[in-house]
């Protein structure tokens, strides 16, 4: 009886573990993305509140996350941006947790991010073709969700 109700509270407890585990992976991969996100928008030297409200929709989109965590996250996400050595600890989360078509997605979304100002500097080029590169996306799919981006934004107008 005593064997069985250790079994009970063990499987229960490891449940609980298991639980708690999946939402710090999730946690961990939200604040990755973000951060990316971040990178890219901070890379011309300005971090406009358009980028943010973009940083914003791209995050409930990706993750759908309850509303008032949303801005939590983002503040997680720059300290992360602060503390960090390089994108390569960003995109080792995404690379164990996304597909190839979820990085193409967040690819196209660093995309619009960078097209939200209507220009793409040398240091937004750079950086996006490092983050596909540690995304382990081909060139020509970061070129091909630029084209993709592009002609969105042609439509829009």
């Amino acid at each position: 009886m005593i064997k069985h109700l250790k079994q009970i509270f063990k499987s229960s407890a490891d449940a609980l573990q298991n639980k708690k585990s999946e939402v710090n992976d999730e946690k961990k991969l939200q604040i990755a993305t973000c951060a990316l996100l971040i990178e890219m928008a901070k890379a011309d030297s300005e971090f406009t509140d358009d980028e943010r409200k973009k940083i914003i929709g791209v995050m409930k989109k990706t993750f759908n996350p309850e509303k008032e965590y949303i801005y939590e996250l983002i503040e997680l996400s720059e300290e992360s941006v602060k503390k960090s050595i390089s994108i390569y600890e960003f995109s080792t989360t995404i690379n164990e947790n996304f597909s190839k078509d979820e990085k193409f997605e967040l690819l196209k979304n660093l995309w619009r991010l960078i097209y939200t100002d209507e220009t793409l500097n040398m240091h937004e080029d750079h950086l996006i073709k490092r983050i596909g590169n540690t995304l382990n996306m081909e060139h020509r799919d970061v070129m091909a969700a630029k084209l993709m981006v592009k002609e969105e934004n042609k439509k829009d107008k």
